[in-house]
């Protein structure tokens, strides 16, 4: 029986990377279930930049990390499709597909398409601002506390917007609003007796995973990094060193999966065929300001105090993850891929620019969007997101160190490029975009990169301005992502496997979609069973090699 085979050692030539995925998704569907691979273990390690692997590989301050990528592929070269918001971040990951296929820009976005959750005979007006993050979780609803570590134990009814659907007025889930099928869903469909898992940082608006099915995942753990922990009466993000509490949940996860467990571990369950999760500590330590120890110290990414400490937190996690699989006799036949959703930016804080959300304002200033903030879910009863008082058809605009625009009204798009690029400069109210790196995405660029705004989901304009820009006032944070400054598109990429003799480097720029169409493949299925794969033409990642 043919079977996949990694190349061994250092000398495998570069060729390999001219393989597409049609040619090594015939080799997988040679081979089916016959190949060594029986699970595939994903790890998204938020903000972990590939010159952070490189430089603790370096200095032996990550020695689990280098373990692992000294038994496979590290990738030095590879970057998010377009957009870095943890959304767009993780689905490049489970679809194979940017924002244009998989339609996930943002965890809080506008659809021009949907009716308000209240809107239960789509009747009104449409224009939604859909907000699927932490307040997703019925604890939110009508504005109410994060009290529960599971999100409150269900969907928040006032965060699930309508969508007429064959004639028919529908409530629009997390796994609903993602355009295309995941890695889940295919293994699920395709492989006999499979399970899937995951587990994510927000309770209910990573339900997503699931893909359209809504069925992808078969454990799903629920846990909500904004949730109060009774322990301290404060969210796990209000210290690198608190988040790590909450990521130490998901190593339970795993490890829990690992033992043949739910992920509770309190029932037994089929070992996972394809499972993982995400961690939060790094980014966290990274967003921390300067002046506090966070972030990194120079344009040379040499970690600060807690980003140091964050590494090393996330080295040892990744050496208790393995050595469990080592146990239970599972590491020979399970890859580890080690990557992120996103980076961060500006690591250099030279560069950091926080003049407020100037570009908001410039587009309330110039009626755009209503001057007094009167759009979306800016504007709710409560003050809080998903309490059911948003307003409907006000367009919208999201702001990291990126601008997503959604026009209140489409007809004024030239005006409103117009006021923008009138607006360039640094110095408040500019916006801070008249660097070489930034620019003004809109029209047939757009479209083509993005998807056509006129559909609804596509923002009409894409500002990214200067590399450091955060548009916030904000003395809490000093880093932030959501955009393509290098800094949050630059990843670290690692796919490891016991098999593979002797570890090498793949320079050849690859993007993070790459991840999912090679997770399929691994796993004997072709790649081709992605919908996004087959849209976005999207190939399996160079240098891993396929024999008889």
């Amino acid at each position: 029986m043919k079977k996949i085979r990694w190349w061994s050692g250092v000398s495998a030539v570069v060729g390999a990377s001219a393989l597409t995925f049609v040619s090594v998704a015939a080799t997988a569907q040679d081979h089916g279930r016959g190949s060594d691979v029986k699970h595939v273990l994903l790890i998204s390690v938020d903000g972990l930049h590939e010159q952070d692997v490189a430089r603790c590989v370096a200095a032996n301050t990550c020695p689990n990390l280098a373990l692992l990528a000294k038994a496979g592929v590290t990738y030095t070269n590879a970057y998010t499709p377009g957009l870095s918001d943890s959304f767009p971040g993780l689905a490049a990951l489970l679809t194979g597909g940017s924002p244009k296929s998989a339609g996930l820009f943002y965890d809080v976005t506008y659809d021009r398409t949907f009716f308000a959750p209240s809107d239960t005979t789509c009747s009104g007006k449409q224009g939604w601002n859909v907000v699927f993050d932490e307040t997703t979780g019925i604890d939110a609803e009508n504005g109410g506390p994060l009290i529960h570590l599971d999100g409150g134990g269900a969907f928040n009814p006032q965060a699930i917007p309508h969508a007429l659907i064959n004639g028919r007025c529908t409530p629009v889930y997390p796994h609903n609003y993602v355009k295309t099928n995941t890695v889940f869903e295919v293994v699920k469909e395709h492989i006999h007796g499979s399970r899937t898992a995951w587990a994510d940082k927000h309770a209910w608006g990573y339900d997503w995973v699931n893909g359209p099915s809504g069925r992808g995942v078969d454990d799903l753990a629920r846990t909500e990094i904004n949730s109060i922990d009774p322990a301290t009466n404060t969210n796990y993000l209000d210290s690198y060193t608190h988040t790590e509490k909450f990521d130490n949940y998901h190593v339970q996860v795993l490890i829990n999966e690992i033992d043949g467990k739910d992920s509770t571990g309190a029932s037994n369950a089929t070992i996972p065929t394809l499972f993982g999760t995400n961690f939060q500590t790094l980014s966290v330590a990274e967003k921390a300001t300067v002046a506090s120890g966070g972030g990194y110290l120079d344009a040379d990414f040499t970690p600060g105090t807690e980003v140091a400490g964050a590494i090393g937190y996330v080295d040892e996690a990744l050496g208790r993850v393995v050595s469990e699989l080592k146990q239970r006799n599972l590491y020979n036949s399970t890859v580890v891929i080690v990557t992120a959703k996103h980076g961060q930016s500006p690591t250099d804080h030279t560069k950091l620019v926080k003049n407020g959300d100037t570009l908001t304002k410039l587009l309330e200033a110039n009626n755009y969007l209503d001057p007094n903030g009167n759009f979306g879910q800016n504007n709710t009863k409560t003050g809080n997101l998903n309490d059911g008082s948003g307003l409907v058809d006000t367009g919208f605009v999201q702001t990291d160190d990126v601008g997503l625009i959604w026009l209140r009204d489409q007809s004024q798009l030239n005006a409103v490029v117009t006021s923008l690029k009138a607006n360039l400069a640094c110095n408040a109210p500019g916006i801070c975009a008249d660097g070489p790196q930034a620019y003004i995405l809109t029209g047939a660029r757009l479209s083509k990169w993005f998807g056509d705004p006129a559909q609804g989901r596509t923002p009409d304009i894409i500002v990214q301005p200067n590399p450091g820009v955060i548009y916030t006032s904000s003395k809490a944070k000093d880093e932030e992502h959501g955009g393509n400054a290098p800094d949050d598109s630059h990843l670290a990429l690692v796919v490891s496997f016991a098999r593979f003799h002797g570890g090498r480097t793949e320079k050849a720029r690859v993007q993070t979609t790459q991840v999912a169409p090679t997770i399929v493949q691994l796993l004997g299925l072709e790649p081709t069973l992605l919908n996004a794969v087959v849209a976005e033409g999207t190939q399996v990642l160079p240098g891993l090699g396929v024999g008889h």
